[in-house]
């Protein structure tokens, strides 16, 4: 038996020997992601980031491709590098320029998250809906479709709210805004104006008939939470007018029963709800950042 177990390891040793001889070349490691070969000399993008985002408000934007940052399940595309600038520039002027302006850097500084992660393309669920944005912990939001993000004087770009412009500032409110109820809850009445609406099957309902009860969109109805910030998103960049439109369009009667009044009114009510959190919670006044943010969109999409 000593000697069957002497040969075995033997044969082992020697078979790790020749797997795993010194003279094999291994290949080259340097370009393996998160070995050490994932750096890379300073270019236009990233001392942009550095000067615009990181260095005043200490927030890193990452567009490099790294598949550990997202879910593995999803087949994604990662952004074009020559959209990096652009889109985070716009973000900037329409977000965190107009938040500063009436809320002061201190509170961005405090409150703004410190990581984008940056994704060419949408993240497409089972359902047959699509992601276009995910806020983590107050901390990370992940960017996607920036793609097809295009404002004034970029290649491929149609005049007056281009959907996929609107998208992306929308996106980027949404999120903001759940950091923000994240951090301090609203008034739990709010669950109550539009109780018993809210659906795990949002998206087969039609954003007409989401106004129809109440809501400002058909994502709104997934959640609480969700439409409390779908809200938020929805008045600052579609401005006063367009909110105000929206509102003032609704017609006929619901399929749950709601009529057009009581549809009016709930939506008042949460815009009621959504000014006073600002003010109380935060010290910012809501119908000026809606002004100042709708105003800024309206130079990069007319």
């Amino acid at each position: 038996m000593k000697t069957r177990i002497n040969i075995f390891l033997y044969i082992l040793a020697l078979g790790l020997m020749t797997a795993c001889s010194k003279d094999d070349d291994p290949g080259n490691v340097d370009n393996i992601p998160g070995l050490g070969g994932d750096t890379w000399t300073p270019g236009p993008i990233d001392i942009w980031i550095r000067d615009s985002l990181t260095t005043p408000y200490n927030i890193s934007a990452k567009y490099k491709w790294d598949q550990g940052e997202l879910d593995f399940n999803r087949t994604l595309t990662p952004p074009k590098e020559e959209k990096i600038i652009p889109v985070m520039s716009a973000v900037k002027k329409v977000w965190i320029n107009n938040y500063v302006a009436e809320a002061g850097e201190l509170f961005m500084k405090q409150n703004c998250p410190k990581f984008f992660v940056l994704i060419g393309s949408g993240s497409y669920n089972s359902d047959g809906t699509v992601t276009i944005g995910t806020a983590e912990g107050g901390r990370r939001i992940v960017l996607y479709v920036m793609n097809d993000f295009r404002v004034k004087g970029m290649p491929g770009y149609v005049p007056f709210d281009s959907l996929n412009v609107k998208e992306m500032f929308h996106t980027i409110q949404h999120e903001f805004g759940h950091i923000l109820q994240q951090k301090v809850l609203y008034n739990p009445d709010f669950k109550r104006i539009t109780v018993g609406r809210y659906t795990s099957n949002w998206n087969n309902v039609s954003n007409t008939e989401a106004n129809q009860d109440g809501f400002v969109t058909a994502y709104a109805m997934s959640a609480p939470d969700e439409d409390f910030v779908e809200m938020i998103a929805f008045m600052l960049t579609e401005g006063k007018r367009g909110f105000d439109a929206l509102v003032d369009n609704i017609s006929g009667t619901s399929p749950n029963g709601t009529t057009a009044a009581q549809a009016k009114d709930k939506l008042r009510q949460k815009e009621t709800m959504i000014v006073n959190y600002y003010k109380d919670t935060w010290n910012i006044n809501f119908y000026n950042l809606q002004a100042r943010t709708r105003a800024t969109i309206e130079t990069m999409i007319r």
